[in-house]
């Protein structure tokens, strides 16, 4: 590697953490327009106008990259040819923009570049296993090990962040893909670089597919990279944020609620949510842009997703504590401009009460394991997704964490896995938490000894104990379809296993059906705490078939758990109901999914007087959205109120 290079891999432990920065300290209304090069010439006043009007306050824009916006004398970086000679447009747009106080994010993507720069440094670029490039609409793909990335990027980003004072700088599509635009696969880079590194490390060649070794070594390898920009922006402009779809060493965690014509079904509609809660509760010093993509997919950039499902995601950024976001692709001269419509009111409405929207953390009692970052290890997305359903329609206030960072920085009563319970929770039982696991996959520390698990169980669990189950006592059986894990000995027999029976011709249907005693629920004490494995997927189940006897299930061991909940309500289970704290007072957000269906997002179904009780005791209560003081009314340990009506969005200040 190139001494330059190695240089800036010094700078790593100069970005190890985020910053405090403006995106911390003040509400967010963020829009990205995704610039193409024939949007060179555009009209600065008039962009940052239309973004004045709508109260935007940020701006992500296009820089460099494939194409600089800006007149630059970097080597192998090239301005657009359309932009006009003379004209500095990304200046002008800086310029305007801060006239108007709206903040200005650079955005760059060094993933590509042209052919000249190959031709010069061949060495620089991703080579597919038979040694070919990776060519796109002429574009030549770089590699994240490669001297492009880690030396000639940096003098990039150095020459801008030189000449223009930007808020913050964003890098798009960050390391090797392994699929072009077109969904073309090309594989993994065997470049020469690429070959040696991975030899280094794992003392063997790239695989043809990616495995767990191979995901390490595009882990590190992006992640050094990602601290080597940090720095440098550190070093430049050390009030500016970064922010990539990388975690470590930036300033915000970027996702994206999209949607894609092929993407399996049924649809996320928490897309939003699930995106903003597991960032803001994964790394609480960040800030959550999850970013309102509204096109339908890369072949349809200039088609919208509907106008109701981009008001959605847009309370669902809001209420979850993370930035308000909206993209387009181009300038705001949109031909179909129901997504841009229907998100200027929001903007509009978020900046006139934005007091509210900002310093919001979590005063959620429940935490929700999400899939462990960085370690490549398998899971179950549906487990994962169907126990964010249950708790959402139970109306259980829930924080999303991908680590264990939690640990001894802030209580929880309950914490819930799916695929992913590691050996560690057991010490949190033992300091008095309590632990449900719903997996076929045996924890990391042993609940009971297992003996197998069979990957594919087409049978029933037997309800033998009904008092310990009150919402199923018009059920003696649960649908099990799925892998099922058997222990040797423990176990509660209130529910059991059915193992599969014949299930045709009518005639035959369940004549040999017989129950056995095999636990289909374990539960042990564990110190001051208690944990609970149900040895199946009970999360899966209730994502794809939604039955209310597994919604019964949890529900009741739940509350076996957590008998006094945060929030009890008649609201609908389409209602969504996040607790946040902002300084002394506490904000309750509704959110009114009731317009989603199938493949569908329609105007939500308005709600009239939802009865609420929060833990606690408050003074007062007021509406935001419907403006209006509520009564506040003494319920035990609960302070109790009504809201009056929901059509899309609620907040309640309570104080």
């Amino acid at each position: 590697m190139p001494k330059q290079a190695l240089a800036m891999l010094g700078i790593l432990a100069v970005s190890a953490s985020a910053q405090e920065g403006w995106w911390m300290r003040e509400p967010i209304r963020w829009v990205q327009t995704n610039l193409r090069q024939t949007d060179a010439g555009l009209d600065a006043g008039r962009l940052i106008g239309e973004l004045a009007d709508m109260r935007a306050n940020v701006l992500l824009e296009g820089m460099g990259g494939i194409a600089a916006y800006y007149p630059t004398t970097a080597p192998f970086h090239y301005p657009s040819p359309e932009l006009p000679p003379g004209r500095d447009m990304f200046g002008d747009v800086l310029k305007e923009a801060h006239a108007r106080k709206i903040r200005v994010v650079g955005r760059f993507d060094f993933s590509k570049t042209r052919k000249a720069v190959f031709d010069a440094h061949p060495e620089w670029f991703f080579r597919q296993a038979n040694g070919e490039p990776v060519i796109y609409n002429g574009l030549y793909s770089t590699c994240i090990n490669g001297g492009y990335y880690r030396v000639q990027a940096m003098k990039i980003l150095a020459e801008a962040l030189e000449k223009y004072d930007v808020d913050g700088l964003f890098f798009n599509m960050f390391g090797n893909q392994s699929r072009d635009y077109g969904g073309r696969y090309v594989g993994l880079c065997h470049c020469d670089q690429c070959r040696r590194l991975y030899r280094e490390q794992f003392h063997q060649e790239i695989p043809e597919t990616p495995d767990d070794d191979y995901r390490k070594f595009m882990f590190r390898s992006s992640r050094e990279v990602a601290a080597a920009i940090g720095g440098l922006i550190r070093e430049k402009r050390p009030q500016a944020g970064y922010f990539n779809y990388v975690q470590e060493s930036t300033d915000g965690i970027m996702s994206e609620s999209n949607t894609a014509v092929a993407r399996p079904l049924p649809l996320w509609p928490y897309s939003a949510s699930d995106n903003v809660n597991r960032a803001r509760n994964s790394q609480p010093g960040k800030m959550a842009v999850n970013l309102n993509m509204q096109f339908v997919d890369y072949w349809w950039r200039f088609a919208t997703v509907p106008r109701e499902e981009i008001a959605l995601r847009s309370w669902q950024n809001l209420a979850h504590g993370g930035a308000l976001t909206f993209e387009v692709n181009g300038t705001l001269d949109l031909e179909d401009r129901q997504a841009l419509e229907a998100v200027k009111p929001i903007f509009r409405w978020a900046a006139a009460n934005e007091r509210y929207y900002v310093h919001q953390s979590s005063a959620a009692r429940v935490v929700l394991l999400g899939s462990p970052a960085g370690t490549g290890r398998t899971y179950s997305q549906d487990a994962y997704r169907g126990m964010f359903r249950l708790l959402s329609e139970e109306h259980i206030p829930f924080a999303v964490s991908d680590n264990l960072d939690w640990m001894g920085k802030r209580d929880f009563d309950v914490a819930i896995a799916t695929d992913w319970a590691p050996a560690a929770l057991r010490q949190y039982a033992e300091g008095g938490g309590k632990v449900l696991i719903a997996s076929a996959t045996a924890p990391e520390f042993e609940v009971a000894p297992v003996e197998r698990t069979e990957s594919d169980v087409k049978g029933y669990i037997r309800i033998r104990d009904h008092a310990a189950f009150p919402s199923l006592k018009d059920t003696d059986l649960l649908l099990l379809n799925g892998p099922f894990t058997t222990v040797k000995t423990g176990g509660e027999r209130a529910l059991t296993l059915i193992p599969p029976s014949l299930i045709g011709p009518p005639e035959f249907v369940h004549i040999d059906m017989h129950d056995t005693d095999i636990p289909a629920l374990m539960s042990e004490r564990a110190g001051k705490g208690m944990v609970v494995w149900i040895p199946w997927n009970l999360g899966e189940l209730y994502y794809r078939l939604s039955l209310p006897a597994h919604a019964g299930l949890f529900r009741d061991l739940f509350d076996r758990l957590e008998p006094r909940r945060q929030i009890l309500t008649d609201a609908h289970r389409l209602v969504e109901m996040s607790l946040m704290r902002q300084g002394g007072r506490t904000l309750l957000h509704l959110v009114n999914l009731s317009g989603h269906s199938e493949t569908g997002y329609f105007a939500p179904v308005p709600m009239d007087a939802i009865h609420v009780r929060i833990a606690g005791n408050f003074r007062s209560a007021r509406t935001v959205r419907r403006p209006g003081a509520l009564a506040v009314r003494s319920a035990g340990a609960y302070s109790e109120f009504t809201v009056p009506r929901l059509v899309d969005y609620e907040l309640v200040v309570l104080d």
